[in-house]
């Protein structure tokens, strides 16, 4: 390598080449960890989605035991549960009634 001209070139020949290598290992690395970014993404989406259709099924599970069905057997206490809430309703507005009437007599007296 005596002549300056000839080691200059073989010089920028293997800093091009470096150069070259790096950049594709850096963009190699920044896709690999993009497609593993992505994979994760889509996992997470998909967890997310299933997590919300098993919450969904629960609720309308939960929501269909209230009301009554002759074709399954999984609804056979709701009569039982419509008749006891019925029960509550009734003395809730006996409760009312009796109180409507307390405060009737309240008015009354107060007035005289």
């Amino acid at each position: 390598m005596s002549n300056p001209l000839i080691q200059a070139f073989f010089v920028g020949r293997a800093v091009a080449e470096t150069l070259n290598q790096q950049v594709e290992s850096a963009l190699t690395n920044f896709m690999s960890e993009l497609g593993k970014f992505d994979a994760e993404q889509r996992e997470n989406l998909r967890q997310f989605t299933e997590q919300v259709i098993e919450r969904a099924r629960r609720e309308e599970e939960l929501s269909m035991q209230g009301r009554t069905s002759g074709y399954s057997s999984t609804y056979s206490s709701a009569p039982n549960q419509e008749q006891d809430l019925q029960a509550m309703i009734d003395e809730l507005r006996a409760e009312v009634a009796e109180l409507r009437a307390e405060l009737q007599r309240y008015r009354i007296n107060r007035s005289v």
